[in-house]
């Protein structure tokens, strides 16, 4: 990890102190121009070509300098067999060159130098803005071994560690608290300005910073495995993916050479046969304006403005190509549980079966769902450890994904699902039994609740009932969606009918109960069959092949999820409805945005070089021209970068506006306090 650190860093170095050197050699470049200029007024024209021996000399050292470059590097590419569109300004600086034009030659030299600095500068800055999200792992920790504590390098940390976060410090790691409490913010991953309340047993991520009290942390991930290295290595895999525009450009861009170059012969042969004196500089300029700079930058600085500014929210995307689809989206599907409500399942009913005493009824399930992962196994374990229940080591341990789990213990095989699962052949129950867990269902107490029966050597114990409240942005976001012109919102869950209608509701859409992942797959394609282009939405917990299924996979809350980061094409970091209706807009602006730069370069090309082949522009100005074409594409497409600020201040808003209840509460209980004290016994 260390090694890949220092490697990325030189190589970024190395590149930033080339363009440095670069600038160094175009304003020597340049100053010898200027004197050039200057030589020419001071000491007027020469006897040949007007040109007075000073400013020959300074202009031929100028162009020399400038030019050098250009012409080497054009000249690499054809040794190679690329044919970059490059090589065009190249030749023209030969030919202005070689007719003794050294002013020109510099002049177009010294502009089409300064645009690939500023074309560099501007990806070096873009990837550097990308690269501050995630590079901001602090370089040292404090570890901590029994009573001593030790100052060490963030890179020799590994799972198991202990190390202490002062208030100011950044976390080094990721990992678990294990005494101490504070407030952290999380906002460099996750894109939330709300700082999160930490205390023991939760989990914190390398890169957010500790802002209130000390806390001891457990490292579970270091270096590259954090959440912070995974998410530095999506972005920068997004970075090297190119959209079907920008491979488009790259296909034609072998037959633009050859076609320039024969548009530029024929005017020059025309214009031979009339004007010598006007042939040359006619052609050198039509060079100069046919490299296309803003047809070339058009497609990635927008797409880099678009990830930067995506991942300043927390939303994370792992290839342009998803990010530039995402706007031709007609449908979605979203998985209830922990993407549409929060995810914290509350046991609220406990029902033993009759003569079965309510402990042995959660001990049994909870010693089953021990091992899992899922929302459901935490709520029933949680309700246990609460009980200080003891629950004995399984065997056997098998989990069916959205229907239940089987395990062994001491005393027996157990079962916890869903009714459904539970009926079927393969487990074997009494007919009686399965009657009596299907007239459960219908219990009135069990209306809107998810139910779990659970089962122990084939005898029903009972029932457990647990429940999910809806996020409280989920409604918006839908609205949004179906402003933005989906036209099918569906969400599905294994839950029960009552469940999901009871969401259904609240949210407006269709929805389907009971469905199984195999069937959440059919849905996917059933809808793709239709003509929908369909994204899935999960949060990468059960729902792993039908995120793979969608034509765009949204993992919910990613931050810290192994599963999600990797099932899916995009990652939200945070659980923040709202980010999916920004995604989709970000996607219909990015998709603008080049278009309108693809208009900007074409409509440059076409009118200037008529201009330039009609004699109207000379080679100085098209090097300026061309120059600024450039520099309008960069700054339109730095336009993006500022989406979503909208939503950034409301956040902040809110939490002013929490933040000040907090304080008059405070105030007011302190002034309640104050008349008690004051008040006659």
């Amino acid at each position: 990890m260390a090694h890949d650190q220092v490697k990325g860093q030189l190589q970024l170095e190395a590149q930033t102190g080339r363009v440095s050197l670069g600038i160094i050699a175009t304003l020597v470049g340049g100053m010898l121009l200027i004197s050039s200029v200057a030589a020419q007024f001071l000491f007027g024209p020469g006897e040949a070509d007007h040109v007075n021996a000073y400013a020959g000399l300074l202009g031929m050292c100028s162009a020399l300098l400038l030019g050098t470059p250009l012409v080497v590097v054009a000249v690499k590419d054809l040794m190679r067999g690329h044919m970059h569109m490059n090589e065009l300004v190249a030749l023209a600086v030969v030919a202005a060159f070689a007719i003794g034009a050294y002013q020109e030659a510099a002049a177009i030299a010294f502009f089409m130098i300064l645009s690939v600095l500023v074309e560099n500068r501007t990806a070096l800055g873009a990837q550097a803005s990308i690269e501050s999200l995630v590079r901001i792992t602090p370089t040292r920790a404090h570890r901590v071994d029994g009573d001593s504590e030790s100052e060490i390098d963030a890179t020799q940390l590994q799972s198991g560690d202990t190390v202490r976060v002062r208030p100011g410090d950044n976390i080094p790691a990721d990992g678990e608290v294990t005494t101490g409490t504070s407030t952290v913010n999380q906002a460099t991953i996750t894109g939330e300005s709300l700082p999160a309340d930490k205390q023991p047993g939760d989990e914190v991520f390398s890169g957010t910073i500790n802002l209130t009290g000390v806390m001891d942390v457990k490292v579970t991930k270091a270096g590259k495995d954090t959440t912070l290295g995974r998410v530095k290595d999506m972005i920068l895999q997004a970075e090297h993916t190119r959209t079907p525009i920008m491979r488009m450009i790259d296909r034609y861009a072998t037959w633009y050479t050859p076609t320039v170059l024969m548009i530029v012969g024929i005017v020059w042969f025309f214009t031979y046969q009339t004007n010598r004196e006007e042939a040359w500089p006619r052609a050198i300029a039509m060079l100069v304006l046919a490299c296309p700079c803003a047809l070339i930058l058009a497609t990635p600085t927008a797409m880099v403005a678009a990830l930067s500014s995506a991942a300043r929210l927390g939303v994370l995307v792992k290839s342009v190509i998803d990010l530039e689809s995402a706007r031709n989206l007609t449908s979605m599907i979203f998985d209830k549980t922990g993407t549409l409500t929060t995810g914290q399942l509350q046991v609220t009913k406990l029902t033993p079966a009759p003569g079965v005493d309510g402990v042995d009824l959660l001990r049994a399930a909870a010693t089953a769902e021990q091992n899992s992962k899922h929302p459901v196994a935490r709520a029933i374990v949680e309700v246990a450890s609460l009980a200080r229940l003891e629950l004995p080591a399984v065997v056997d341990f098998e989990e069916v994904s959205g229907r239940g789990v089987t395990a062994e213990d001491n005393g027996g095989r157990i079962l916890v699902g869903r009714a459904t699962w539970l009926a079927e052949s393969e487990h074997n129950l009494p007919a009686d039994t399965v009657s009596t867990i299907n007239e459960l269902q219908s219990h009135p107490d069990a209306e809107g609740l998810s139910l779990l029966f659970v089962v122990k050597d084939a005898q029903l114990l009972g029932w457990v009932g647990l429940s999910d409240n809806t996020r409280p942005q989920a409604a918006a976001a839908m609205e949004q969606l179906r402003g933005q012109g989906l036209k099918r919102l569906i969400i599905v869950t294994g839950d029960r009918e009552s469940v999901a209608k009871r969401v259904a509701e609240q949210m407006h859409t269709e929805y389907r109960a009971e469905v199984l992942p195999q069937q959440k797959l059919e849905m996917v394609d059933e809808l793709k069959g239709k003509g929908h282009h369909v994204a899935v939405v999960g949060d990468g917990v059960n729902d792993a092949p039908a995120l793979a299924a969608g034509d765009i996979s949204i993992a919910m809350g990613a931050a810290g999820s192994d599963v999600a980061i990797h099932s899916a094409s995009i990652a939200l970091m945070n659980n923040n409805l709202n980010r999916i209706p920004f995604l989709i807009d970000l996607s219909h602006r990015a998709s603008r945005l080049i278009k309108q730069n693809l208009a900007i370069g074409i409509l440059f090309i076409l009118v200037f070089e008529s201009l330039a082949a009609m004699g109207y522009i000379a080679p100085i100005y098209a090097a300026v021209l061309h120059l600024v074409s450039g520099l309008i594409v960069v700054f339109n497409s730095a336009r993006l970068v500022r989406c979503g600020e909208d939503i950034e201040a409301a956040e902040a808003q809110a939490l002013e506006d929490a933040s000040a209840g907090r304080a008059d509460t405070q105030s007011e209980l302190q002034q309640a306090t104050e008349r008690q004290q004051l008040a006659p016994a």
